[in-house]
């Protein structure tokens, strides 16, 4: 698809707004995790621009039946629902619904209670049934006032309805956006399983078949091959080539044949050969315990992926779209189309809703067709990247002619889960390109003094899932080693240079590419890949390591909550990572519902930490008489995690106590989550295949010289795509005292947090109000 940028509507809320007659209302069809944070914020961003909200319960056939079914929803009524997986008001299909009768019903209740805009969170289902409601809307009132169950001028007050969709689907099968709430969980359920599974295959030297959910989408099962290094996947979207038997069976035995104690393959339920009969891992499983005699075991997930705590980042991204949710019911007009809210890289984003479920339907009329790469494109550029870096990295395949070029890996700085994956990716995608790839261990360091050895297939094998950095890593700069560096460049014919790491990778990387006048060794290519907890490389809007961290700190707050819920009036001040830089912070204190997150790039003082003190004593004064605070261990030298314990339990005496928690290193180390896992895997072979094309830009006279500025480059994430950007144009960009980017895009969505705190500020949403469009790419699709 394509993504055309439409014409801004800026619009700052700020209270007291009334929504007039308008009143947004929930229903739900399927429950996935992470839709309790998309209600949360969908109510109480409704009730901060003045709205009143109701729940819907029990989905479309709770609006049909109307009664009870159909309640308001308060401030409290949503608190401590964030890490409640499903959906606390309940979801149902309803036959009722798919009748004009019951629409009819549906439209009465809302028109009785005065709603004119509807939120629907679920699947192309529900949300396609929400548009029909809404384009038969006015004739559902022409016949409710005929029927005499409703009058002209209640007919003539609910004359329109408005709807917005958010998508909520752990399948991801829903074109337009690039993830669905509720995914990211799911893969977090199903990375559990595989590790687990992982240890006791590779004690018993057994192959492994995971069966994941995905009836009409391969997207869990394809994402699961890349974050788990999976030996085959099974995805409806790309069936295998005929005599696909022989070739798996092959594989199995190659990868054994290289000392490989263990084979798993994925299988997305919805698995189909060429001629569209279903692949079963039954039948896989007798087809390679029958030709291989392999020790084989089969596990079905099904409903345990549906289930369990949503992960941090479904939690922000619900919090996002129901934000974005109330924005668009706000901004709707009569003429305004049906619209979806949407993620795109990290940017949230308005589709028109039956855009977006045609294009879903043309994946399905592919796959039926056979056109299979058409489905593949139609899924969208996030998926096609998935499958084509599975495709690269799944087997080793390398050319007949080596390239004679030495590859350099490395990581610096301290180490951060995920590490590992780039480290493999980028490995055995150099291999793929004829290159020979070599280790550096211990950073800078062991660049100098020649801790140098050549790095090997097999020798990664099972990396993506090992937090932690199997290379070594230090902090060291290369300032003061340039001298030995340069001589260990030349010893060991290094051409090129992937750096992983964080902010002294960045740094690291300057200080090289600036003695490039010097040492005509350092002019070589360059890649540095930002990995670090702290998210503060400049160049990139995430690093590799933030979400394992993120989901960390996230999963200890939810526990330190429910504490708190037990002894109620008790609030809890957590110092988090990040040195100077407040990502952790921000979208922690997003992700657990924190009441306000201390950083470094908002300045506050005594005013502000007396007015958070007067904002928990009045929440003290309701249901919800608990409170969290995040503070990032450098956002002030002089209000300190211990000087804002002091106070809160000075000014909280005899309304509430205090607790500190440090967490420390904790949130450095543990498994990679799945977007850590991949994020490395994709950054990993990117780095690599751009290498290989600056090498032959840079082969003069039979050598290599690098020395332009677009040969040294951080590849990072920039909104919507992976994009390479010279190290020397970032400088301006970067405070070099803090180790921060000058602009961080987290920046914006702080008042998100705030809001849904309830603290009284304004609301910028001029950069949210676009409505866009998804252009199918013409005619060559389908011929």
């Amino acid at each position: 698809r394509k993504l055309v940028r439409g014409v801004k509507s800026p619009l700052i809320l700020q209270r007291p707004i009334k929504f007039h007659v308008n009143t947004p209302v929930i229903p739900f069809h399927l429950c996935v995790s992470g839709m309790n944070a998309a209600v949360r914020a969908t109510v109480r961003v409704g009730l901060y621009a003045g709205a009143k909200v109701y729940f819907v319960h029990e989905g479309y056939q709770g609006l049909v039946d109307g009664g009870d079914n159909i309640r308001p929803a308060t401030w409290e009524s949503v608190s401590m629902m964030l890490q409640l997986g499903g959906t606390v008001i309940g979801s149902a299909r309803s036959e009722d619904f798919r009748t004009r009768e019951g629409r009819m019903k549906g439209a009465c209740n809302l028109v009785k209670l005065g709603i004119t805009n509807l939120c629907v969170i679920g699947g192309d289902g529900s949300l396609t049934g929400a548009n029909q409601f809404r384009t038969e809307w006015s004739g559902l009132l022409d016949d409710l006032v005929k029927a005499g169950k409703i009058t002209a001028a209640e007919a003539k007050k609910s004359s329109h309805l408005n709807i917005v969709g958010m998508v909520g689907s752990i399948d991801n099968d829903f074109c337009g956006t690039d993830m669905t709430i509720g995914t990211d969980s799911a893969l977090h359920r199903i990375m559990e399983v595989v590790d687990a599974i992982t240890t006791t295959a590779q004690s018993h030297q057994r192959t492994f078949i995971l069966e994941v959910m995905g009836r009409h989408c391969g997207y869990l099962a394809l994402v699961t091959a890349l974050a788990c290094g999976a030996d085959w996947v099974f995805i409806p979207e790309m069936p295998p080539d005929d005599g696909w038997e022989n070739h798996l069976c092959r594989r199995l035995t190659d990868q054994r044949g290289r000392g490989c104690r263990l084979n798993v393959i994925i299988v997305a339920e919805g698995a189909m050969s060429r001629d569209g009969k279903l692949i079963t891992s039954d039948q896989i499983k007798k087809l390679v315990t029958d030709r291989l005699g392999f020790d084989t075991r089969t596990t079905i997930l099904g409903h345990v992926q549906r289930g369990g705590t949503p992960s941090a980042f479904d939690r922000i991204l619900g919090s996002r779209m129901g934000v974005e949710a109330v924005m668009a019911l706000m901004e709707a007009t009569p003429d305004t189309p049906a619209c979806v809210v949407s993620l795109s890289g990290n940017l949230a984003v308005r589709l028109p809703l039956m855009e977006c479920v045609q294009v879903t339907k043309d994946v399905t009329a592919a796959m039926a067709e056979g056109r299979f790469d058409d489905a593949i494109k139609l899924r969208g550029k996030s998926f096609q990247n998935n499958w084509n870096t599975y495709k690269l990295l799944a087997h080793i395949n390398p050319p007949d002619v080596k390239s004679n070029i030495n590859v350099a890996i490395m990581n610096i700085g301290a180490p951060c889960a995920g590490m590992n994956a780039a480290v493999r990716s980028a490995v055995r995608m150099g291999i793929i390109q004829g290159h020979t790839m070599l280790a550096v261990h211990d950073g800078f360091d062991g660049l100098a003094h020649g801790q140098i050895e050549p790095i090997t297939w097999t020798s990664v094998t099972g990396w993506t899932g090992i937090g932690g950095s199997m290379l070594g890593t230090k902090r060291t700069l290369p300032g003061k080693l340039l001298e030995e560096i340069s001589l260990n460049i030349a010893k060991f014919n290094i051409h090129a240079l992937v750096i992983i790491g964080g902010f002294e990778a960045y740094v690291g990387g300057l200080e090289l590419v600036q003695a490039r006048e010097k040492y005509e060794e350092m002019c070589i290519p360059m890649v540095v890949i930002p990995a670090t907890v702290s998210n503060n490389v400049p160049g990139s809007d995430f690093s590799i390591g933030a979400d394992t961290a993120l989901n960390t700190i996230t999963s200890t707050c939810d526990r330190i909550k429910q504490s708190a819920a037990g002894t109620k009036r008790r609030v809890f001040i957590v110092e988090t990572m990040g040195g100077y830089c407040g990502y952790l912070a921000t979208m922690a204190g997003l992700a657990a519902g924190a009441d306000a997150a201390y950083i470094f790039e908002e300045k506050f003082g005594i005013k502000d930490l007396e007015m958070n003190v007067e904002h928990l004593v009045e929440k003290m004064k309701t249901t919800v008489k608990r409170g969290l605070i995040l503070r990032n261990e450098n956002s002030n030298a002089n209000y300190t995690t211990d000087f804002i314990f002091s106070l809160y339990s000075e000014e909280g005496k005899g309304i509430f106590d205090c607790r500190k928690n440090v967490l420390g290193h904790m949130q450095q180390g543990g498994t990679p989550t799945p977007f850590d896992r991949t994020f490395g895997t994709k950054m990993g072979a990117k780095s690599v295949r751009w290498l290989s094309e600056k090498l032959k830009e840079c082969y003069r006279h039979g050598r290599i010289f690098a020395n332009t500025p677009d040969s040294a480059c951080v590849l990072g994430m920039r909104k919507r795509a992976l994009t390479f950007q010279p190290l020397s144009e970032l400088k301006g960009d970067t405070d070099f005292e803090h180790r921060i980017p000058k602009t961080q895009w987290w920046l914006k969505i702080r008042p998100i947090m705030k809001i849904l705190a309830k603290y009284d500020i304004k609301l910028d949403t001029s950069e949210h109000a676009d409505m866009e469009h998804v252009i199918k790419k013409s005619s060559s699709l389908g011929k």
